[in-house]
């Protein structure tokens, strides 16, 4: 990794027996803390920082505001954590982790929706923790492999909850706190639904939210699709001279793409969907923390020709801001579901999010069999995901602000900006204070693209001058039915998909050759499992050498070694 957060619950001394302070652009050691900080942007504002006071430190790693405009912003979380404690988190704006001792006590904690992960193990018999999941998976002496976490791995392309691949391996929970014995929850995340004006707010807080994040430094980009979401970014950021699209110059996607960045005078560039687009190596893979799938860092092997200092992207803007996940309700017409523009009003938790994690039943009985687990994979996801929608209760008013909350603490799609911020100074728009307040208090049925179109309108009129390409009116019923219908047409052409095809890209590129030259058996799976086998084999040797003994115990025609215990784990001794 280019940038990391590594630590232990205790001195130097400590802190010196698993990483060299050489490692580290700053080592900051306290009383009860000892935390090491590599980033090139240390001490810019809006970045990471660094502070320690007579009795305090603080340390930021990752985007970070104070609302009042304090360039070190550590400096001000400890000033405000001496006033209010750990409800002072709750007034730092940002994509981060934090970690802060004050007289003696020590915590760190993520950002409320956890888009910077912290991963720990107590393992060497103190509590380590750190931003990467391999540097913490080292200082463990006998890893074991977590059956269920895998499984969920493999089958939904995300580990739920607090689990990790790993047995001694936890990382933290949605919007909480580490403390050297304990994982204390906060309440920064939790929905409650107000009356007030949600689309002027909305527009309000985008645009304060947007001039934030115009500070960070250097030559700017984006991350520019045909949707709504990141031209939004590009509409009231000026300095974004350059933006980028992945697909060929032909696709429909990447023309209408390249009318926006003309629209509002950026440059445009265009990757062809080559190998690189595909190709889950050590770019890639180590972004996935071995916890989600690396397909969505797409743009991993463009990074050397992307050439800005600050990256721009609109990843989740339709999740907190268009209700991805809300269930909506709908007519089922030869086995494809019309959605019509209201709520439903007694959805299936579960259906609802297997479906929006891209759960493939046929797919996931296919790798069933080719696995040494007795285990139905879609009992094992439903019950899977049951337990993750259970957790998510607590933090919601409603079931359908359930099924949200669940999607949100396990967004499959978070490597896109691990990946972008271990590269750039990468802005993340939703996790801005004022817009989690937004969908935290804005009732579902308001949370639509609707809403989020008419308070674009308020920031710019002339923002949705070219349509997406897939989608041509401004009901959502209408577009279905046209997609449907062109579909089902004779003599139609149908809607272009926004991304290349996977299937087409792995046989083009042989990367059954390239990935999986030893397994075979496993040629035949979609592209997606392909990956997420190799995501899983390549984060585990990545850091341990072992991903053959993984192969052996995970396969049922893997190697002759396969161990004969029932559990089969204990496999990286």
């Amino acid at each position: 990794m280019n940038k990391e957060l590594f630590g232990v619950f205790g001195g130097i001394e400590t802190f010196e027996q698993h990483r060299a302070t050489g490692e580290f652009d700053e080592v900051v050691a306290g009383t009860s803390v000892t935390v090491g900080i590599r980033d090139s942007g240390l001490g810019t504002p809006g970045w990471s920082a660094s502070y320690a006071g007579e009795n305090c430190l603080c340390v930021i790693w990752g985007e970070a505001y104070a609302p009042d405009g304090e360039s070190n912003v550590a400096r001000w979380l400890v000033e405000r954590y001496a006033v209010d404690g750990a409800a002072a988190l709750s007034e730092l704006d940002g994509s981060y982790l934090v970690v802060l001792e004050c007289d003696g006590e020590a915590l760190v904690a993520t950002d409320p929706i956890r888009s910077r992960e912290c991963f720990y193990t107590d393992d060497p018999g103190v509590r380590v923790f750190g931003s990467d999941s391999a540097a913490v998976a080292r200082t463990v002496d006998e890893p074991t492999l977590r059956r269920d976490a895998v499984l969920e791995f493999l089958h939904l392309g995300v580990t739920l909850g607090e689990k990790t691949s790993l047995e001694q391996l936890d990382r933290l929970p949605l919007d909480s706190y580490l403390t050297a014995r304990s994982v204390e929850p906060l309440e920064r995340f939790v929905y409650d639904a107000r009356q007030f004006d949600y689309v002027d707010e909305l527009a309000t807080r985008l645009r304060r939210a947007l001039r934030r994040r115009s500070q960070l430094p250097g030559r700017k980009g984006l991350l520019l699709s045909a949707g709504y979401d990141s031209r939004t970014l590009l509409s009231e950021i000026s300095e974004i001279e350059r933006c980028y699209t992945i697909g060929s110059t032909a696709a429909q996607e990447v023309q209408s793409a390249k009318r926006i960045a003309n629209q509002y005078g950026a440059t445009h560039t265009a990757f062809p969907p080559d190998e690189r687009y595909l190709l889950a190596d050590e770019t890639k893979v180590r972004h996935s923390h071995g916890i989600k799938e690396s397909l969505h860092v797409h743009h991993a092997g463009y990074t050397d020709e992307m050439d800005v200092d600050t990256m721009y992207h609109g990843l989740l803007c339709d999740t907190f801001f268009r209700g991805h996940f809300t269930a909506q309700d709908g007519i089922d017409v030869l086995g494809k579901r019309i959605p019509f523009e209201r709520l439903d009003p007694d959805p299936e938790p579960v259906d609802v999010l297997l479906e929006r994690f891209g759960y493939d039943r046929d797919a996931s009985a296919a790798l069933a069999e080719k696995t040494s687990f007795d285990v139905d994979p879609d009992a094992f996801v439903r019950d899977a995901v049951r337990s993750a929608f259970g957790d998510a209760l607590v933090r919601s008013d409603t079931i359908q602000n359930a099924i949200n909350c669940c999607g949100i603490a396990n967004q499959p799609s978070m490597p896109f900006h691990n990946h972008l911020a271990d590269n750039y100074f990468a802005s993340f728009l939703v996790t801005d204070t004022e817009l989690l307040d937004w969908h935290l208090t804005t009732p579902p049925e308001y949370r639509t693209t609707e809403t989020f179109l008419q308070a674009c309108e308020r920031l710019d009129d002339d923002l949705l001058r070219q349509r997406p390409p897939d989608r041509p009116h401004d009901s959502l019923l209408l577009n279905e039915v046209e997609r449907f219908v062109r579909r089902k047409t004779p003599f139609l052409t149908s809607f272009e998909p926004p991304w290349p095809d996977r299937e087409t890209l792995f046989d083009r590129y042989e990367l059954d050759r390239k990935l999986l030259a030893d397994l075979d058996d496993v040629h035949d799976l979609p592209a997606r499992h392909k990956l997420r086998l190799t995501d899983l084999l390549g984060w585990v040797d990545g850091w341990s050498g072992r991903g053959d003994r993984v192969s052996a115990w995970l396969l049922a025609s893997g190697s002759p070694t396969v161990p004969s215990s029932a559990n089969r784990r204990h496999l990286l001794e």
